[in-house]
């Protein structure tokens, strides 16, 4: 905890906040450095790839966040990112934060031709990368308009105030910190206690594929469509006759058949299959 001994313990950085930007390969840089940016790199890997200093990544964000948190008006924040990482990421810090966004391309005269339809006169200018987004921070060395800047290891530092040594190329690298960047603006503002978390996931800032979504939800579709054409097995319904559904309309009318007698069938006919002789039936109507 060397590296944030000039923070007060109330902005000293959680164990999970470490790990989330260690996850997020926050710390990762690129093969090529500049030459103002050697104060934050803290080692060279063998492959060549430069790593950054995580806890001057900290510092660094909390300085902005109290930067940002000290203008009155939200509005008066402008937050730009012209790589495609950080398009989404942008949109969702000004909706939590109430600051203004430039998500794409940006408009050269925006800051300084008054002309144009998208002029703009903000007190305070944040950049995704300062190498793509050079045209804005350019501008913005012309109206005396601060910068905070997420800086690479190979990041120019020229006309930038604030530079936040972090990986400024990677989707996930670039949605946690204006996560965390939102998040402590709001904490300094008093809208979010420190004591809980906040209740915006992280995953709202993370690049969104158009193609991946749509594949997603075709294959989705597939799925629905495969459950809804196999056909759902049901059990063969066995009838029982009752009783009383087995009584003919005779029996319901309360007609009673005569007795069959031994020597005839019913309804006096004989086993043999003809009619009954008249002795026949004087000698079963006899006693025996």
């Amino acid at each position: 905890m060397a590296s944030f001994s000039t923070l007060p313990p109330i902005l000293q950085p959680k164990e999970e906040d470490i790990q989330m930007m260690l996850s997020a390969g926050v710390h990762t840089g690129t093969r090529n450095s500049d030459d103002s940016m050697k104060e934050y790199i803290w080692r060279r890997r063998n492959d060549g790839v430069h790593i950054l200093n995580i806890g001057k990544t900290w510092e660094k964000l909390i300085l902005a966040a109290r930067v940002i948190a000290a203008i009155e008006n939200p509005e008066d924040v402008i937050a730009i990112s012209a790589r495609p990482y950080g398009m989404r990421a942008v949109l969702k810090f000004a909706h939590y934060t109430g600051a203004q966004s430039i998500a794409g391309r940006f408009t050269p005269g925006t800051f300084t031709n008054q002309i144009t339809k998208q002029f703009r006169e903000p007190r305070l200018l944040i950049v995704t990368d300062p190498r793509t987004d050079s045209q804005s921070v350019r501008e913005a060395s012309y109206v005396n308009l601060p910068v905070i800047a997420f800086c690479d290891s190979d990041s120019p530092l020229q006309f930038v105030d604030v530079a936040i040594p972090a990986n400024n190329k990677g989707k996930f690298s670039i949605g946690l910190l204006y996560w965390m960047l939102a998040r402590e603006i709001l904490r300094l503002r008093g809208s979010v206690s420190r004591t809980s978390d906040w209740d915006v996931p992280v995953d709202l800032f993370f690049h969104r594929d158009v193609e991946e979504l749509k594949k997603n939800e075709e294959e989705q579709a597939a799925k629905a469509e495969e459950t809804a054409a196999v056909p759902a097995y049901e059990a063969p319904i066995t009838e029982t006759m009752e009783p009383a559904a087995m009584e003919t309309p005779a029996d319901a009318a309360g007609f009673q058949p005569p007795a069959a007698d031994a020597a005839t069938g019913a309804y006096g006919t004989s086993w043999e299959g003809g009619e009954a002789t008249p002795a026949a039936a004087a000698a079963a109507g006899g006693d025996w």
